[in-house]
């Protein structure tokens, strides 16, 4: 045969399987997903098949595989049509399988679908399908509730060095030749979420050596007590210290306390806001020391982009009158295996009045590796 003759009799090789063993209600489901048009639910109805009639797990992937090609399939070439046979009424007994399976299975979103499903292949069975649906809905209800309030209760019962949660990073650069340079940074992160408050600890430092003179060295240290006043308002306190001889000052002090508002608070993304009245000690190299009051606003943002990808934006910004601070920093999270991630992160310091021979922005890449626990 040759090659022309092939690809022209290759569509006519694709036909609608025999069907003689599966039972008329799988099929029907089958062929309802089908006409949807989506190969998710084909998929989806397809796996419940194979778990409810194991016996038939062969046909139902020869069926599976017909309507599946049917629809990757263009207008101008598509497949004949399945044969039409003429079949009795199904008994609907397979497709309540179908239904009991999902349910088992506990997502919500699948046993939607499969119900919907069901109620288009036997309409007639509708109002059955339509009580089943409504029986696990309560029962998820119930569900819910009770893990709801276990949740509440265990977090009134932990201890205070319970419900810790955290991640480490680290990371390190070397350079040779026109420039030798050798560099770390380092940073942990520890959380606790209690019933009404929210504590938050930070720590993280970067030095690098630039042709034996120090580049960078930065250290930073934070803690940050939050209590939710309701669903979206919480009222936090902050202390910060930071060091940064690079930046003009020995040592920085901030303490400030204020109202927060979580403007989005979803399963993939958050978005924060805060501010209030804030102190500020800054020792400057020079061996002059700066005190004032200031005002704090600051920002939180998290973007769960993908199961494997995060992206997260901190910012705050400190206003004085002798001087104006603002930090922030973008990273995005790779996760790699288990615990492990990579990180590539963002970050800058931009004062409004820097010390004289100091820049007012400066800005480190870091990329490192991150172990959350």
């Amino acid at each position: 045969m040759n090659l022309r003759l092939a690809v022209a009799t290759l569509p006519l090789m694709i036909a609608a399987p025999a069907m003689a063993a599966l039972p008329d209600p799988v099929r029907a489901m089958l062929d309802a997903a089908a006409a949807r048009g989506q190969a998710s639910d084909l998929d989806m109805v397809a796996s419940l098949a194979r778990m409810t009639n194991p016996e038939d797990v062969a046909e139902i992937d020869e069926l599976l595989a017909y309507h599946l090609a049917h629809l990757q399939t263009p207008p101008e070439q598509e497949l004949p049509p399945p044969p039409v046979e003429p079949i009795p009424e199904p008994e609907p007994e397979p497709a309540r399988a179908l239904l009991e399976t999902a349910m088992k299975g506990g997502k919500d979103n699948e046993v939607e679908a499969i119900g919907k499903l069901a109620k288009t292949a036997y309409p007639a069975e509708a109002e059955t399908y339509d009580a089943m649906l409504a029986r696990y809905r309560t029962r998820r209800t119930a569900e819910k509730a009770k893990a709801a309030l276990d949740a509440r209760r265990k977090l009134a019962e932990a201890r205070l060095w319970q419900n810790w949660k955290g991640e480490g990073q680290i990371g390190a650069n070397i350079a040779t030749g026109n420039n030798d340079t050798r560099g770390f940074s380092a940073g942990l992160s520890l959380a606790r979420q209690g019933l009404d408050w929210t504590a938050k600890l930070r720590a993280k430092t970067d030095y690098q050596r630039t042709n034996d003179v120090t580049s960078v060295e930065r250290y930073l240290v934070e803690a940050e007590p939050q209590y939710q006043l309701n669903e979206r308002t919480f009222g936090y306190g902050l202390v910060r210290w930071e060091k940064d001889e690079i930046l003009g000052f020995d040592q920085r002090l901030n303490i400030s306390g204020g109202l927060g508002y979580k403007l989005i608070n979803e399963d993939a993304l958050t978005l924060s806001l805060k501010g209030g009245p804030a102190w500020r000690q800054t020792d400057l190299i020079t061996g002059l020391t700066e005190k004032e009051i200031t005002g704090l606003a600051g920002l939180d943002f998290a973007w769960q982009m993908t199961p494997t990808l995060k992206l997260t934006q901190i910012a705050s910004t400190v206003v004085g009158a002798a001087n104006s601070q603002t930090s922030a920093q973008t990273a995005l999270n790779a996760k790699l295996s288990g615990a492990l991630s990579a990180r590539i992160a963002y970050s800058a310091e931009l004062a409004s009045n820097p010390p004289p021979g100091v820049k007012s922005l400066d800005t480190l890449t870091r990329l490192t590796l991150v172990y959350g626990f």
